[in-house]
């Protein structure tokens, strides 16, 4: 059920992001009196699962859901339409149009990519305002994965400084370390000030792991829900109860407890659980995966949480900036990416796409993440390679600048040689996808 959950989210997500980003294209194209043919939602080889033409367009739903396209009229695009470039260009067309109108009708898809995410992050601020854990507050300290054990942190560290620097949101913790390239963190541990080094091997396993929970806030484990047929539940543990052990470990936080329990798989064991002021030993089946079918509540339930309301008006700015910091993130991401050894090994597709989203159904969640997906999208598409929009933008600023345009041969070429480069990256990544499940 929870990879069903992460599939829908992904299709709806990706489905938002497309139609907006191909709405930017045609908006701009009608903009300027430029026909356009076809606007699809998902591509449509061979059949379409649904079409309607109105006016001069084509508008339909294909049944391919890796993308979506705009048709215009007299341009060299994905649909390769030679005959139509053999004609003599008609006023309607993309390639009668002056540079500049040409240049605005290619960059409009990523632009409403960018007002998308803005939009989102304005109505989310201005309906659920901002709740953060300050750093100061994650008072249990901090659980790492085997990454963050290489890296040098240990379970109960609290976090002072990254480079001697304050970070005020606990979240910002990974994106400090990873973007802006720590060199060391200041951490306590058992309440001795510690340096610790961060190597440059480090990052690139952080990179390469791309582990969401490298460095968490600790938490003790009381159960704030179950999942459906929860062992535990069937077992007679309830809701606000904690968990203390695993048969005689004792196992005072989550990140314990997920560790020790896949220990026992398929196995009965005795949980150590405190119900008010009474301390049970209830016997519960852990399933094949490891599971015990319980989730713990919230960090608000252990934690301070800052929250920051806004206004309808306030949040303007705010999401604005939420908007473009997330851009240049995104962009540090990938120049980080390109720097690193065996980069190769980091990419992802839509595997890793779609485990970014949680495995429950969460309107904020889903719409923070599709607000990031809509930069991740829109700077995508101005790198400058052919069949992306960058690449006709990379010809027509040559355009512009020597007053010369590429030749239709040439722009078929580059088109082709575009297309096989983004098909061959598909490809690979959906592959590394697969073969990570394996690793």
């Amino acid at each position: 059920m929870d990879i069903v959950i992460k599939i829908v989210q992904l299709l709806l997500s990706l489905s938002i992001l497309v139609l907006f980003h191909e709405l930017g294209h045609f908006v701009a194209a009608r903009i300027f009196k430029t026909r356009v043919e076809k606007f699809y939602l998902f591509f449509d080889p061979w059949f379409s699962l649904f079409k309607v033409k109105k006016g001069e367009t084509e508008y339909g739903i294909g049944w391919l859901p890796l993308g979506g396209y705009c048709k215009i009229s007299g341009m060299i695009d994905e649909s390769m339409d030679k005959e139509q470039m053999k004609l003599p260009p008609q006023p309607w067309e993309f390639r009668s149009k002056p540079a500049w109108q040409r240049l605005i009708i290619m960059l409009g898809g990523v632009t409403v990519n960018i007002l998308l995410a803005i939009v989102i992050y304005i109505v989310m601020l201005s309906a659920w305002g901002e709740k953060y854990l300050p750093t100061t507050e994650a008072k249990y300290g901090i659980a790492v994965d085997s990454v963050g054990y290489q890296m040098g942190l240990r379970n109960g560290d609290h976090i002072v400084t990254i480079d001697h620097k304050k970070v005020e949101d606990f979240d910002d913790i990974p994106r400090m370390i990873i973007l802006e390239e720590a060199k060391s963190i200041q951490v306590l541990r058992n309440g001795t000030p510690m340096d610790i080094e961060i190597s440059k091997g480090s990052i690139n396993k952080l990179i390469k792991s791309n582990s969401p929970t490298f460095i968490m806030a600790r938490v003790p484990f009381v159960i704030g829900q179950f999942t459906p047929g929860s062992p535990a539940k069937k077992a007679g543990i309830k809701i606000n109860d904690q968990i203390l052990g695993v048969n005689d470990t004792v196992v005072p936080y989550f990140d314990e407890f997920r560790n020790v329990i896949k220990k026992y798989k398929d196995q009965e064991v005795k949980l150590i659980v405190l119900r008010g002021k009474d301390t049970l030993r209830i016997p519960v089946k852990v399933s094949a995966q490891g599971y015990v079918g319980a989730q713990r509540k919230d960090l608000s339930s252990f934690f301070r949480l800052k929250e920051k309301s806004y206004t309808f008006i306030s949040a303007i700015p705010a999401g604005v900036i939420k908007a473009f910091e997330g851009a240049g993130n995104y962009v540090k991401s990938i120049r980080i990416l390109f720097h690193q050894e065996k980069a190769y090994e980091s990419v992802g597709g839509f595997i890793s796409i779609g485990n970014i989203f949680p495995s429950v159904w969460d309107w904020p969640s889903f719409w923070s993440l599709t607000a990031f997906l809509s930069i991740m999208l829109a700077v995508l598409n101005v790198l400058p390679i052919p069949a992306l929009d960058g690449g006709h933008v990379m010809f027509l600023l040559y355009e512009i600048i020597f007053r010369r345009k590429p030749s239709d041969k040439f722009m078929e070429y580059a088109q082709v040689a575009g297309m096989i480069l983004l098909f061959g990256l598909l490809i690979f990544a959906n592959l590394n996808d697969i073969l990570k499940l394996f690793r």
